[in-house]
């Protein structure tokens, strides 16, 4: 576990890195396209992406929170049993007692965020509530803390920063590509530039959170099982999701690697683009741990 903390930190450096250069690089070839000195763009850009990155750090986890439309639980009285279990995890591993959320949606689904787990933040929806018992539910949450020990939610954050930066960037070439012609004279290089922009940056940005989350959902899977020692529970709660489980009502690509299960709509190239490994492998590899309980 604590070699995986140690990758992930990397990772996150790693994937800051790439993310400046990334913009970066951007920045400078539409300043090029555009007749601006491409020294004066590379560093216009380099700032603003710097900023970026520094408040995407402080301020994704709030973001994503507040994109789910999720209600704070601010003290036991508002809902004993998901406060009761999120304690007592926090008690058994020493981690610091995380921000509770509720997300009136009924797909059942469950996410962690922040930047470390002093500033960390589990969610689950009243799906989620309504179908599990509460050992599935202990293994649900514990999956979610498991997130937060590991610094997966740090790692996945940047990767929501950067699936969301690389958007905005591909909407704004896009814009130049198509309104910007009385500015740029109909350069046909800005033209060609924003069209390659729109279909590869969503193609990066899904390869980014396939590298990242389908092992940290196994790394998840593993250490909340042996926090609980109950694999069974949570691979019975990963079945009911199987089972009950359907696209979130707001659904938002750049934050789907965030939840324990696939929160969107299921597509022909569901499996090939999915931010999730097969629930089936999941269950089986959980099975396979209880067995040696």
């Amino acid at each position: 576990m604590y070699s995986a903390i140690a990758k992930n930190k990397r990772n996150t450096v790693f994937i800051i890195i790439f993310f400046l250069a990334l913009v970066t690089g951007l920045g400078w070839l539409a300043g090029v396209a555009y007749g601006i000195n491409g020294y004066t763009a590379l560093i216009m850009t380099v700032v603003i992406a710097s900023a970026y990155v520094l408040i995407q750090y402080f301020a994704a986890g709030r973001q994503a929170i507040s994109m789910t439309g999720g209600i704070r639980v601010m003290s036991k009285s508002d809902h004993p049993r998901l406060w009761r279990v999120v304690e007592n995890l926090s008690i058994t591993t020493g981690t610091p007692m995380p921000e509770v959320y509720i997300i009136n949606d009924p797909a059942p689904n469950a996410f962690a965020t922040g930047r470390d787990p002093q500033h960390a933040i589990v969610a689950a929806t009243t799906g989620l509530l309504d179908i599990m018992d509460d050992a599935e539910l202990e293994g649900v949450m514990a999956h979610e803390m498991g997130h937060v020990r590991n610094y997966d939610i740090r790692l996945s954050m940047i990767v929501f920063g950067l699936v969301v930066a690389i958007g905005f960037v591909s909407d704004i070439f896009l814009r130049m590509a198509f309104f910007g012609r009385n500015n740029n004279n109909g350069n046909p290089v800005v033209m060609v530039f924003g069209l390659v922009a729109m279909v590869i940056a969503p193609i990066i940005a899904t390869v980014v959170q396939l590298a990242v989350s389908r092992q940290r959902e196994y790394l998840a899977d593993a250490t909340g099982a042996l926090t609980t020692r109950h694999p069974d529970a949570l691979a019975s709660a990963l079945a009911k999701l199987g089972e009950y489980g359907r696209p979130m009502q707001k659904q938002n690509t750049s934050m789907a690697h965030l939840w324990i299960a696939d929160p969107l709509k299921k597509g022909a190239m569901a499996k090939l683009f999915a931010t999730h490994p097969p629930l089936e492998d999941r269950i089986e590899r959980l099975q396979a741990m209880g067995s040696k309980f």
